[in-house]
């Protein structure tokens, strides 16, 4: 009988994902089990996942994932954790290398692995290696509760070469501008809670806003990828930026409600 321990349970957390969920699952279908942590579809996931034998579990529904991804994580059945998005494909060659990883009896107990984005057909030069804490030990992790948060990792952590392509996450997702701003918007609203402790000055403000475009466009070479890099480097960029004129925002109205009551209290 084969030990939990060298066993993997891939995580999946879903809602309405019907459109690449099936491409999905044919990537991890020889993992030890997969569980479907959904936020109650209404289009055919549910039905996609049940064609595949995954564990199916349910949870609230909310705009982010990390939130939920304790409980999901807690509902697996093995030691080893491969988190996976409803949009993302694992490689044969990543499976092998973590099956082979975790064989070793490695003291290592989570793995930063790299990340292919596309932006209008185009691999994103200046977002990779867009590594991500996906593969970990199930009781050495906790997941804070705020928008693109790495979890606490009670342990070692070690990361994957960028050089090793081949073991990147294939993101599907292909990038448009419209559904980008969406993002924007909605994952700076969630960046307030995270980061309202810190001080933004106007200067910082600006460095840190033009200093996401020079990374992405011109030091991880996004300039190569002609338009879509362009576009791609000026929304890292906008990001940046909205979440900290939100936070500003948010500021400005507490302290005026703060104000407020104080005088009312006079």
């Amino acid at each position: 009988m084969t030990s939990s321990t060298s066993m993997i349970s891939v995580v999946i957390q879903t809602y309405n994902s019907e459109r690449y969920l099936r491409q999905v699952l044919e990537t991890v279908r020889c993992f030890d089990e997969i569980v479907i942590c959904d936020m109650h579809s209404t289009d055919s996931t549910i039905a996609i996942a049940e064609e595949f034998g995954c564990k199916i579990v349910y949870t609230e529904k909310i705009d982010i994932c990390e939130p939920a991804r304790n409980f999901a994580i807690q509902n697996a059945s093995h030691e080893w954790i491969l988190l996976v998005d409803s949009d993302e494909l694992i490689t044969p060659a990543l499976k092998d290398y973590l099956y082979g990883f975790i064989s070793k009896k490695t003291d290592i107990d989570a793995l930063f692995i790299p990340r292919k984005n596309y932006a209008w057909g185009k691999f994103m030069h200046g977002d990779y290696p867009n590594r991500v804490l996906r593969f970990f030990r199930k009781d050495k992790i906790d997941w804070p509760p705020y928008v693109h948060m790495a979890p606490h990792v009670d342990g070692k952590i070690m990361k994957i070469s960028g050089s090793r392509n081949d073991l990147a996450i294939i993101h599907l997702y292909d990038y448009n501008v419209s559904g980008k701003l969406d993002k924007i918007n909605l994952y700076a609203e969630h960046e307030i809670e995270k980061r309202k402790d810190e001080n933004f000055s106007i200067a910082k403000a600006a460095f840190s806003s033009v200093h996401r475009f020079i990374k992405a466009y011109f030091l991880k070479g996004g300039f190569r990828d002609g338009k879509a890099g362009f576009v791609y480097a000026v929304m890292e960029s906008i990001y940046k930026f909205i979440s900290i004129a939100k936070i500003w925002e948010n500021n400005y109205r507490q302290n005026t409600e703060e104000k407020s009551s104080a005088e009312n209290k006079q």
